[in-house]
């Protein structure tokens, strides 16, 4: 793949592609990497010449571990990047009594650690490498978006380099993923909740000569006098943030000499790390409430901003790109209406603002720079830690309304657990693949399922699998129960997963054609209808 992208335009015909993405952040990157996967001809714009070399994001959870694993990128491919985190984030007063403590040790509902703290650049350089070894994804780097125009049947983006030079690029669909200042937003004219969140954080990413000892390693310092973060940044990284109170001059605050001095308390000076990057934000807390107009959608942080203090700002970009992708091919293919994608700005909306709201929740507790508000905080949440009072790790919230039912943990993350299938054991999707799932409790459920339906699930991304004592190819052992145990759970007999790895919704025995039926009209789909079975009283 060319850097600057005008070599790759080898003719007219070749700027013609399936989906157009403003933007190469992680999430641009994660979407056309599965875009691209498929098959599909994605073109990237992005007005960067170069990728930035600075780490911005530093967190990320155990379902994106699950999203990354399904790109052949998984944490463990990436251990000069990314380390697992296993202790509590802890947070404490100014006397360093635990106010509040989050369960981030041990494995998450998706099968992987909990919490994980990366290295930003250098994921992206990993998945760079795995973008640019597909030859259905173009990239143009050092292009910028200026218009574009939409048809009924397609919309072509006009971009410019700094040379002057001209393109045009057609799509079926352009993606903004180009930020909080996203062209693609402003295009679209949509309106966002703000929920008037505004703080300003010195964010100081070091590069350690000598290891900085803080215990536990996440932790947030609930002192009026100054509130500060400490966590790690990635193998061998720290980063600390520091409130800017007010009556401090921005730039003054920022600077490098304020820097070390705020780093001093932790024995940190220019004789023991190096600052790799320092930048004063403004924390804000707001989304879109249109994600999608025509032929345009929105991803990332071009559609919603929150404060980073529960570590799912990267996630939830991650997680549009995951809900956005699996829709985008299906109606590529033929094999769902394209109103299918007007259910991804409701499920992700909704789903996007309670994390913004808890991130508000916790920025609440931090921020207090009262010291008479600050006590009565103390009292009251050291109070509750006596009583045993937690929180967990990360909401697990529902989906907004879209394509999902409200029962049987229909609209819910799905778990991810070991098997034993035919050939080795290990997490489902490294033994089965990754994909949409009808997971059956156990193989003789198979028969309820008219063989066209099979095929029409196959058709839309969804195997069929039952638990069992033999592994198959279509039959895992349940080697922890952790499936079993889940289906009594959400007391069902069968589950359908869907492709992002959330529930459709769930079945006890003799209701699953319904539930296939249900799933399959939900995608209205055109390619796939003569395939399916009708069943009584239906009208297909």
């Amino acid at each position: 793949m060319v850097a600057g992208g005008l070599e790759q335009l080898k003719s007219p015909s070749e700027e013609d592609f399936d989906v157009v993405i403003a933007g190469y952040g992680p999430v641009g990157r994660v979407l056309a990497l599965q875009l691209g996967r498929r098959g599909h001809r994605v073109a990237v714009v992005e007005r960067q010449l170069e990728s930035y070399p600075l780490p911005r994001a530093v967190h990320f959870d155990d379902e994106i571990a699950r999203l990354l694993q399904s790109l052949d990128a998984s944490p463990e491919q990436m251990p000069h990047a990314v380390e697992a985190y296993d202790d509590q984030y802890e947070w404490r007063n100014a006397s360093g009594e635990p106010l509040l403590q989050l369960e981030w040790r041990g494995g998450g509902r998706s099968g992987w650690n909990t919490s994980y703290f990366f290295h930003q650049p250098s994921v992206e350089a990993f998945l760079h490498d795995k973008v640019s070894a597909l030859g259905s994804v173009t990239l143009l780097r050092g292009w910028e978006a200026e218009s574009r125009h939409e048809t009924d049947e397609q919309i072509t983006l006009h971009v410019r380099n700094a040379a002057g030079e001209r393109r045009s690029l057609t799509g079926k669909y352009l993606v903004g993923a180009d930020g909080a200042n996203s062209k693609v937003r402003q295009w679209m004219g949509t309106t966002m909740t703000d929920l008037g969140y505004f703080h300003d954080w010195l964010v100081v990413d070091l590069l350690p000569k000598k290891p900085v000892h803080v215990e536990p390693p996440a932790l947030q310092i609930c002192d009026p006098l100054r509130p500060t973060t400490l966590v790690p940044g990635g193998p061998g990284r720290r980063r600390f943030e520091f409130l800017r109170l007010e009556g401090e001059g921005r730039d003054e605050f920022s600077s490098e000499a304020n820097v070390w001095e705020l780093l001093k308390p932790w024995n940190v000076g220019p004789e023991t790390a190096h600052i790799e990057r320092r930048a004063l934000y403004t924390f804000q807390a707001r989304w879109c409430d249109s994600w999608r107009k025509g032929r345009m959608l929105l991803a990332g942080d071009s559609a919603h901003l929150m404060p980073p203090f529960a570590g799912q700002g990267m996630s939830s970009g991650l997680r549009d790109a995951a809900n956005l992708e699996w829709k985008l091919h299906l109606v590529l293919t033929g094999n769902a209406n394209e109103s299918i994608l007007d259910s991804y700005g409701t499920e992700r909306s909704e789903h996007v603002r309670h994390f913004i709201e808890r991130s508000m929740q916790l920025g609440e507790i931090i921020c207090l720079t009262d010291p008479a508000e600050a006590a009565r905080r103390d009292e009251k949440m050291t109070g509750d830690i006596a009583a045993g009072v937690s929180m967990p790790a990360h909401p697990a919230p529902r989906l907004g309304d879209g394509i999902h039912r409200y029962d049987h943990a229909g609209g819910t993350l799905s778990i991810q657990a070991a098997v034993r299938g035919p050939e080795r054991e290990g997490l489902f999707d490294d033994v089965y693949g990754p994909g949409g799932t009808l997971l059956l409790r156990n193989a003789g459920l198979r028969s309820e399922l008219p063989e066209g339906f099979r095929t029409a699930l196959e058709a839309a991304g969804v195997r069929t699998i039952a638990l069992g004592t033999v592994p198959t190819a279509d039959t895992a052992v349940d080697v922890t129960g952790a499936y079993a145990a889940w289906l009594d759970e959400i007391v069902a007999d069968a589950v359908l997963i869907r492709p992002d790895f959330y529930v459709y919704g769930g079945a006890a025995a003799g209701e699953i054609p319904e539930l296939v039926h249900e799933f399959l009209d939900d995608l209205q789909p055109t390619a796939v209808t003569d395939t399916r079975p009708v069943l009584s009283g239906s009208s297909l």
